[in-house]
């Protein structure tokens, strides 16, 4: 008898549901699949009602926009907090009680700060938090995290690295930060930049170099270059070796070997500053 095997699966189709659910889509938007290839029906123009009484000048003004965060103020705020930060612990505190950051009222469900090694010689900067990420209260747990943490263990650096991000809230839809969130939370990252006192800094994604590193340069170019960090007080230099994210990695598996030389590149620095 011919033994039988179970349905079978379309790569493609696994591999299309893998990108989306790395893209923090975990819901569909309907029950029924839809053909959005399908030509649209003929549009019916409503007849055109008579325009509404106009409103008085405070109800046109709509919502105060006092409300709204100033950039310049919330910087200023960030830089207060994070320099008043005397130790990791604090300072995660003080990131859980920042209000100037956009994100933190756009779907979050906490600030997700660090993990890792709190003097670590390696001190991982990443995009931002995930859906994982903010469920659990952790950077690089999902997914991407694994393969991360696969990877590190690959290269034995399992307790060698210290984990955060460039913002502490996750972006609505896993959307890439605005340079403007990015820019509020820095204070932040340089603190804990400060407390870890790493030897060299890795920057996972191009949101990550680009932010960190100031400059424009895609990701596909800048990683394993090593290039120059240095704090907005400039009483901080670092060597920082941008990489690939690992969540790139996930949709693009080919990509796995650049990931790897620049961890080669990674630890032949550690080596040589030994």
């Amino acid at each position: 008898m011919t033994a039988h095997s179970g349905p079978s699966v379309d790569p493609e189709l696994v591999s299309f549901l893998s990108f989306w659910a790395d893209a923090g889509v975990d819901v569909a938007y309907a029950e029924a699949a839809q053909d959005r290839l399908k030509p649209p029906p003929p549009r019916v123009m409503p007849t055109r009602a008579a325009a509404p009484p106009a409103l008085p000048p405070a109800a046109r003004a709509g919502p105060s926009t006092t409300s709204s965060i100033d950039i310049s103020t919330a910087l200023d705020d960030a830089r207060r907090m994070a320099a008043a930060a005397p130790d990791l612990a604090a300072l995660e505190a003080a990131i859980a009680a920042f209000d100037g950051c956009p994100l933190k009222t756009q779907g979050a469900a906490r600030a997700v700060f660090a993990r890792g090694r709190p003097d670590a010689p390696v001190m991982i900067v990443g995009e931002g938090p995930g859906a994982d990420e903010d469920r659990q209260g952790e950077p690089f747990v999902g997914r991407a995290g694994k393969l991360l943490d696969r990877m590190l263990a690959a290269a034995g650096l399992v307790d060698q690295v210290f984990i955060t991000n460039t913002v502490f809230w996750r972006p609505p839809g896993n959307r890439t930060p605005t340079l403007a969130e990015q820019a509020v939370c820095r204070p932040f990252v340089e603190r804990a930049i400060a407390l870890v006192k790493p030897k060299v800094l890795v920057l996972a994604g191009g949101a990550s170099a680009k932010s960190m590193l100031n400059t424009t340069e895609g990701i596909l170019s800048l990683h394993g270059r090593w290039s120059d960090w240095t704090s907005e007080d400039g009483r901080i230099t670092l060597p920082a070796l941008p990489t690939l994210h690992p969540a790139f990695l996930l949709r693009q598996p080919g990509a796995k070997k650049k990931a790897w030389a620049d961890l080669m590149t990674l630890m032949a620095r550690l080596e040589d500053s030994q």
